[in-house]
């Protein structure tokens, strides 16, 4: 888990030592009950640096209202993948109340726990245990209550629908407001309860609609551009045209002509202000900037896999399994080749946003964001205060997919709130977000394989640049197998000419790519249908289990590619969630355009607590994945970015969302990651399929018309 790795040096300086007091003065009345999250972070490092990073006072809580209602407070977001849904689930279940009345707080860094972002399909998977645990001690906290109450043990009452009552007279009864009104009560148990057994589930496990459906359709969510505030100004903000430009003056005489326009120039910040923002996008075109450029990188869409090559660090070998040169005598046909992928924006249809306001001596910042405390202590520490003096509070994401894990918008907002003393909105326009995306890094994958003459993989040689390891498991029974990995993903410091990033199951949809085609090539040549190489050469149970369930879902005819069907299959797996895909297509061999018909996924992600909302997180994924896969492709000229608005962008259209069939296998174990497994697949499963229609092989993404036919021309 990547994401873990880069944040074990953030936490050990940046966790803030919020105190128990401040968490009954925010709260007021009720009932609090706080436990020790160990769930959550022990995936960090062992219990030594656990304790260093997250100290004994940093709980998660729940409370419980005078009117029976529940609020669970986690610090995770919600941009659509139903966390918002999923946690009241656990909490009614665990703490046996009506799933309508637990109600959410996100990401508040004032009311939640600290939480360093939502990122990797971890929010059900990493913290969903201690929001279950916090929920079970509560009951048990309550059922020591009703015992004290009603004169009974504890072993004699039974809870329903938030009313505890004795189990030989019903009659005899408290509920949890009669038991928490007007109290404030933080209450250990010196002996944690279990939480529930999975046949003991009555709301996880069930499809819910998501709980803000209703106010996404008809509007009346609010996103962090929809926020207003008496005497709100627009910021317009001077851009460089390049990443390697540096900003050395700024004339700004003409914008100050115009009536109502505040200038404002702080360091390398040039900011026009304005009630209206159709005046300060006027007054902003108007400022004469004069930058310097500093080492622009000789790199275009043209040179990039030769630059990055040429430039790669040394490798890393993090799997050396056997001996590849026994592997290649035992191989009757070996196989040598190179895959392509480049640069991809995370594109949401909401860019980057961000409100902030003083209120007091405190600044308030509403910001789409990932990482809102990561963001509060970035905000503090480029103010110059300290961090109890800045809360960040972000709305509803537009969508996030890993780009808004940076919040250079809300500091943006910060800094000009305060300089100025009004509400400030910082809302980018489309090239902006373009501009400042974190992409996708562009990667190459090589790989060298070899079979026998059974159709058994012998060997298996993988080096991945830039793309990172996630995703880079072999899955496949290999006797000598070994991996190299050549920077830390998109963490390539030097490396790229402006910044890359997490992007949706970082790294795995390139490695996933050079992975399954390479096997399908493999498959080709020992003249074996794609399906049955795959189940001949895995031992992995999960990943046959959705292999053979996908087979079985699209009625799969066993047969040796190309067979002129369009049919492709891939497997992968993310976030411990495994995936299968097969895809039926067509390919215009007159201009090159693929046209994805049906797309059959099943996925095995232990217990599904949604079922509903991991299904739309499939489908959500799936339909992404077609823009990677296909067209989406970033233009560029050293730091300077060419692609600026989806005129040239090309993401998914409604007229190519394909039929798609999708199957959760039903597991009682711990439940896994699902915002992001379904979408790795889809360039392979794609690439596989155009081979089987047409025997073109596709070694790059996007599979562009112009890709597919220059692979034409090769048949």
């Amino acid at each position: 888990m990547d994401e873990l790795k880069d944040f074990k040096e953030y936490l050990k300086t940046h966790v803030p030592d919020v105190k128990r007091r401040a968490f009954l003065k925010w709260m007021g009345g009720g009932l609090y009950v706080f436990f020790n999250p160990g769930v959550a972070f022990n995936a960090l490092g062992g219990e030594g640096e656990q304790r260093q990073s997250v100290p004994d006072d940093f709980n998660a809580f729940l409370r419980i209202h005078e009117d029976g209602t529940v609020t669970c407070f986690v610090g995770k977001i919600d941009m659509g993948q139903g966390a918002i849904t999923s946690f009241p689930q656990m909490v009614a279940d665990e703490l046996d109340v009506e799933y309508d009345k637990v109600k959410m707080v996100l990401g508040d860094t004032d009311l939640c726990p600290w939480d360093m972002g939502t990122f990797g399909s971890m929010s059900v998977r990493i913290l969903g245990p201690s929001v279950r645990a916090a929920a079970a001690e509560a009951r048990g906290v309550l059922l020591q209550m009703a015992a004290e109450k009603l004169g009974v043990e504890p072993e004699e009452l039974s809870v329903e629908s938030g009313v505890i009552f004795n189990k030989n007279n019903k009659k005899q009864k408290v509920t949890y407001p009669e038991l928490t009104k007007g109290q404030k009560i933080a209450r250990y148990m010196d002996k944690k309860p279990e939480v529930k057994e999975y046949s003991e589930l009555r709301v996880m496990g069930t499809p819910k609609l998501h709980q803000d459906a209703v106010d996404k359709v008809t509007g009346k969510a609010l996103y962090s551009g929809d926020i207003r505030k008496p005497e709100m100004v627009y910021a317009r903000i001077v851009r460089p045209p390049s990443h390697a430009a540096k900003l050395v003056s700024a004339d700004t005489s003409d914008a100050e002509k115009i009536e109502g326009v505040e200038i404002v120039k702080d360091g390398d910040l040039v900011a026009v202000l304005h009630k209206n923002p159709e005046i300060a996008d006027k007054a902003r075109k108007l400022i004469k900037a004069e930058f310097e450029i500093e080492k622009e990188k000789d790199i275009n869409n043209a040179n990039v896999f030769e630059y990055l090559l040429a430039n790669a660090p040394e490798g890393n070998s993090n799997i050396d399994k056997g001996d590849l040169q026994e592997g290649r005598k035992q191989s009757t046909s070996v196989f040598e080749n190179e895959y392509h992928d480049g640069y991809v924006a995370h594109s949401p249809m909401e860019a980057h946003t961000a409100m902030a306001y003083m209120e007091g001596d405190k600044m308030i910042v509403r910001a789409g964001t990932q990482t809102p405390f990561p963001a509060k202590s970035n905000i503090a520490r480029v103010l110059g205060v300290e961090e109890e003096k800045v809360r960040v509070q972000p709305p509803f994401l537009g969508g996030g997919f890993g780009g808004k894990s940076s919040h250079q918008q809300a500091i943006e907002a910060a800094r000009l709130a305060k300089i100025t003393k009004k509400p400030v909105m910082v809302d980018w326009n489309r090239k902006e977000e373009f501009f400042y995306d974190e992409f996708r890094p562009a990667a190459i994958i090589k790989v060298n394989s070899g079979i026998d003459g059974n159709g058994k993989i012998t060997f298996w040689d993988y080096h991945v640049y830039y793309a990172g390891d996630r995703g880079a498991e072999t899955m496949y029974n290999v006797p000598h197998q070994k991996r190299t990995v050549y920077g830390r993903g998109w963490r390539a410091p030097g490396i790229h000419p402006f910044p890359t990033g997490a992007w949706r199951g970082p790294g795995n949809s390139t490695n996933t790519f050079g992975r399954e085609v390479q096997v399908d090539i493999m498959a080709a040549k020992a003249s074996i249908d794609p399906v049955e190489f795959r189940l001949k050469n895995l031992t992995d149970k999960r990943a046959i289990d959705v292999l053979e369930e996908v087979a079985k879902m699209a009625d799969w005819k066993p047969t040796k590619s190309p067979s002129g069907r369009g049919f492709g299959v891939s497997i992968g797996f993310d976030a411990g969630t495994y995936v299968a895909h097969i895809v039926q297509i067509d390919v215009n061999k007159e201009t090159g355009e693929i046209k994805v018909n049906k797309v059959w996924c099943a996925q095995e992600m232990g217990f599904c607590v949604n079922p509903q909302g991991a299904t739309i997180q499939m489908e959500g994924c799936i339909n992404m994945g077609l823009g990677y896969a296909l067209k989406e492709t970033v233009e560029f000229e050293g730091g300077k970015v060419k692609t600026n608005n989806f005129d040239s962008y090309e993401i998914p259209r409604f007229s190519w969302i394909p039929e798609i069939q999708t199957k959760i296998l039903d597991r009682h174990e711990p439940p896994q990651g699902g915002g992001e497994p379904a979408i790795v697949c889809m360039g392979a499963v794609i690439a596989n399929a155009v081979y089987d229609a047409t025997g073109a092989r596709l070694y790059e993404m996007a599979m562009t018309p112009e890709r597919v036919l220059e692979a034409l021309k090769k048949v």
